[in-house]
């Protein structure tokens, strides 16, 4: 399969300490609970990684912030999370730590998008200036996705607020139902979940201009965790793109996968939900030039001070 070819003809059985050729059995992984990761969980319902021995651990990936600064102390083994936050980390602390090992999610229509109440004032892009728009974290994919939007449609970023805090997905929308924030920039299936719960309504898809299928999510480990368990990591890497194929290939799978999910907080999804959320493309290889642009969008919009060339950040 080509996403195998990441692992640059590695000895799965170097340094084993396991029959399989694992070097670890048992790995700790932390992904974003949203549907960027619908290929991760695939894997992990239909029992992918369990077939090549790997007993994986999950958690859901919050802040990207702490997930990277918990990776690298060792706490989890591999991380999935948005490019533009492992870019940005990379980039600030001049870090050489961190390599993408696969790719995650592709955006498509209806994936990501600005959202209001019923009866909001708000229904232009236009409109939102002077008002607080909900992101999830400073200067990440959410952050980098609306900025770009608002910014193509004539709304410079110092006309729209944006919270001080990070707001977390699972509690986006009771934000804006409460009034915190005037619109929320969300993607499935908080998104979805939203306009059933509380009518939210779309007001800009993200998937346009600078940023239409737009890479959103990538698998990471770090250089040394890769070269000390590369029999691990070539296995995590087979049963993720199955995963990955699968989840590209079958909407039922992705559905039944995140139904299965124990807890809103961890990704579970509703039936109902499930039914109606949009989903993303799911690569099965890493595509250099693909990455590229997350780069060369975060330097055009200010998250980055020069260009940046990903190389050195994927994986050999």
């Amino acid at each position: 399969m080509l996403a195998l070819s990441g692992c640059g003809g590695v000895a799965a059985t170097a340094g084993s300490t396991s029959p399989n050729g694992l070097q670890k059995t048992t790995i700790n992984v932390a992904v974003v609970p949203a549907v960027d990761s619908a290929g991760f969980f695939v894997a992990l319902h239909q029992g992918l990684f369990k077939k090549l021995g790997l007993t994986v651990n999950y958690s859901p990936a919050v802040s990207s912030d702490q997930v990277i600064g918990r990776q690298l102390a060792g706490q989890y083994d591999i991380t999935g999370g948005n490019y533009v936050s492992y870019i940005q980390h990379y980039v600030d602390d001049h870090q050489t730590q961190l390599e993408i090992i696969a790719e995650g999610s592709v955006m498509q229509q209806g994936t990501q998008a600005i959202y209001t109440m019923p009866g909001s004032k708000i229904t232009t892009l236009t409109q939102l200036k002077g008002h607080k728009l909900g992101i999830n974290a400073p200067q990440n994919i959410n952050y980098l996705l609306a900025a770009s939007v608002l910014t193509e449609n004539g709304v410079r970023l110092n006309q729209v607020r944006f919270p001080a805090a990070p707001i977390p997905f699972p509690q986006m929308a009771s934000q804006l139902a409460a009034g915190k924030i005037d619109a929320a920039a969300m993607p499935e299936p908080f998104a979805t979940s939203a306009e059933q719960k509380y009518g939210a309504v779309e007001l800009a898809d993200l998937n346009q201009g600078a940023t239409e299928q737009f890479p959103i999510q990538g698998y990471v480990a770090t250089k040394s965790w890769a070269q000390q368990n590369p029999g691990t990591l070539r296995a995590f890497i087979t049963a993720l793109t199955q995963g990955q194929e699968i989840a590209d290939t079958s909407r039922p799978a992705v559905e039944k996968a995140m139904e299965a999910l124990s807890g809103p907080q961890n990704g579970e999804v509703p039936p109902l939900v499930a039914a109606v959320m949009a989903v993303n493309i799911y690569p099965t290889a890493i595509d250099t030039v693909r990455i590229q642009r997350v780069a060369d969008v975060m330097y055009q919009f200010g998250l980055l001070r020069e260009r940046f060339n990903v190389m050195p950040l994927i994986g050999p």
